[in-house]
């Protein structure tokens, strides 16, 4: 149950939970037809930025 509280297999990955997510909301607009393709590689490149400096920053401290 202790396992289950603290996150489990997931627990250290909330940067990439969050792209992920960034990524699926940038793509299914395109998908469904509300958003162009330029729309769509915009987004997707300012949630890959995001995840590369939260990545960049946490390897500052180490």
């Amino acid at each position: 149950m202790s396992k289950l509280l603290s996150g489990g297999f997931f627990s250290n990955r909330r940067n990439q939970i969050m792209t992920l997510v960034g990524v699926i909301s940038a793509i299914c607009p395109y998908l469904v037809g509300d958003s162009d393709l330029i729309a769509t590689i915009q987004a997707l490149i300012a949630v890959g930025g995001v995840y590369i400096l939260h990545k960049s920053k946490q390897n500052k401290g180490k």
